[in-house]
């Protein structure tokens, strides 16, 4: 599993000219996912990702998570996270799981994420073609790819 996770002002992700997912404050985190992940990876990806300390405190430092901000969480499922470009020029998806594995890891993790932030976890449309847009703060990006 790999995940891009986007420190937001805002974000929205759009199918069809319909907003399917939207929040303030937060983190945009768009979702790969691999033929071998599973609950543990899962549960490992989610606490890691609500508890990333990437929120600045009073004295301005990354020290607050966005359960410490009470911020929101829009996540996007992406395939192309797991492309493997290093020969030739057109990338390999051999790594992302097919979408019959990777659309219940998908909705498993934003049901992960929905409980330990105990709210609503806005998304995309698995599959769809999405429009995704954004107000990066800071810019903070950060890739997290799970343990295994």
């Amino acid at each position: 599993m790999r995940l891009v996770i986007q420190r937001v002002r805002e974000a929205q992700v759009t199918v069809e000219n319909q907003i399917t997912g939207q929040i303030g404050p937060g983190l945009l985190v768009l979702a790969g996912f691999a033929p071998t992940d599973n609950t543990s990876s899962l549960t490992w990806m989610c606490r890691k990702l609500v508890q990333l300390r990437i929120f600045s405190d009073e004295n301005g430092q990354m020290n607050r998570s966005v359960l410490d901000i009470s911020g929101q969480v829009l996540v996007v499922s992406q395939f192309t996270l797991l492309a493997d470009a290093r020969k030739g020029n057109r990338p390999s998806y051999i790594g992302a799981a097919p979408p019959a594995v990777a659309e219940p890891l998908y909705q498993q993790f934003v049901r992960m994420v929905a409980t330990e932030l105990h709210q609503p976890v806005p998304t995309g449309i698995f599959g769809a073609d999405m429009q995704v847009s954004l107000l990066n703060d800071g810019p903070v990006t950060i890739v997290l790819d799970s343990p295994a």
